[in-house]
């Protein structure tokens, strides 16, 4: 399990308000709230401790040797290097590692020596949008920089991996293809029609990208081992060559040697993915906004991980639905099929939720603290502030109506 504590970083204040500051980061965490509350600056936090953490279990860095400096580059890919100040105070406590900056200084201790996961990180930025509204993303890549530069990248991959094989969207029927001789990505619907994907919808120009890139680090880290460590960089290949090379120093036996090439080839391999997506609700409609939601809660099975910002009411209801489908789901599998079919079409049964893996934290933009939402027998409360601004509009409405009640008197 994951925690933070953070207190006067960019707009977050007196960050989280119970458990002594520590919040938990969960198999899905959702952050919502007003603009500059903070709900980016977290996921983006979270981001790039996540890949500190994963750079001290490889040795990409020292624990005894993080400087202020490598620290400040690290928060720069994010650009939230400015919102440090002379008391700033961030801690992570991950699986390995508990890393604390506080006053220009960084210092991480190991927790255990035992060997763990790595996960594949991926920040989805809003402007991921970007990528799919110009015909040919390498003519200006190098005018990208940052989380988007590295989106950039991933698209990339995703289109090179599936060439010329039509990938099913969840939304309107639809499919994307990449056409390699154009260097082209296309819409095929209507049994065999084709649109430009810079021609398309702003929708599609949202939700093509995010997909896409899910779906192909999904499968990316589902590939054996073998070709995991094929593909990793020359300075980590060296390095692996190099630990391998004083473990067949060592007088050991064959046993110990296998279970120790484990562990060093688990250092260098990413077997699970973490998904941190900004507004994946961007463009969308409502119900093309839980079709979405649906297929990212299937691709996060397993150690997965999926954190999202979102100003987006409807995606915390949809999330409710989710969790209130996994509690019949097992009871349904037992029942007749009609009823497994039923459920199926309101929430696909591998996108339903566990509500105890499910964590909502509201951000207040006026303070800067951050609290969680409660619960109802593990469904997300529908006092939340996304709800308080459609109860708002109501309100409002009624007093519009009183207004011209006045009027006609």
């Amino acid at each position: 399990m994951i925690k933070l504590k953070i207190k006067n970083f960019g707009p977050i204040k007196d960050g989280y308000q119970d458990n002594d500051g520590w919040f938990e980061v969960n198999k899905v965490t959702v952050f919502i709230g007003n603009q500059g509350s903070g709900k980016s600056t977290l996921a983006k936090l979270i981001s790039s401790f996540i890949w500190l953490e994963k750079a001290l279990v490889r040795g990409d860095v020292k624990a005894s040797n993080i400087s202020f400096n490598y620290f400040i580059e690290l928060i720069e890919f994010h650009r939230i290097e400015n919102y440090l100040f002379a008391d700033t105070k961030i801690e992570y406590k991950g699986v390995s590692y508990h890393i604390v900056y506080a006053e220009n200084s960084v210092s991480a201790i190991k927790l255990n020596n035992k060997s763990v996961k790595q996960p594949k990180i991926m920040y989805v930025p809003a402007e991921r949008n970007f990528l799919s509204s110009i015909t040919n993303i390498n003519k200006v890549s190098d005018l990208i920089v940052g989380s988007l530069k590295n989106y950039s990248v991933e698209f990339r991959n995703a289109q090179l991996s599936h060439k010329g094989k039509p990938i099913e969207l969840p939304i309107n029927d639809t499919k994307v293809v990449y056409d390699p001789k154009e260097d082209e990505n296309y819409l095929e619907f209507d049994g065999g029609k084709r649109l430009k994907l810079s021609d398309a919808s702003s929708g599609f120009h949202s939700i093509v990208p995010l997909y896409w890139v899910t779906k192909y680090l999904i499968e990316f880290v589902k590939q054996g081992e073998k070709k995991l460590l094929e593909l990793l960089s020359t300075d980590q290949t060296i390095r692996r060559n190099n630990e391998l090379k004083e473990l067949n120093k060592l007088e050991l036996d064959e046993k110990t040697i296998r279970t120790k090439e484990k562990r060093i080839n688990e250092k260098y391999v990413s077997r699970y993915f973490v998904n941190i997506v900004e507004e994946p609700e961007q463009n969308l409609f409502p119900s093309s906004q839980r079709l979405l939601l649906n297929s990212l809660l299937a691709y996060n099975n397993g150690s997965n991980m999926l954190i999202m910002t979102t100003h987006s009411p409807y995606l915390i209801n949809y999330l409710t639905l989710a969790v209130e489908a996994d509690k019949v789901k097992d009871k349904v599998k037992k029942s007749s099929s009609e009823l497994k079919n039923r459920l199926d079409k309101i929430v696909p049964l591998n996108s339903t939720l566990n509500g105890n893996t499910l964590v909502v934290y509201q951000l207040e933009e006026t303070n800067g603290i951050i609290t969680k939402l409660e619960t109802y027998k593990g469904l997300p409360s529908d006092k939340n502030y996304l709800n308080d601004v459609l109860a708002e509009s109501n309100e409002l409405f009624s007093n519009l109506l009183d207004i011209e009640d006045e009027l006609c008197q």
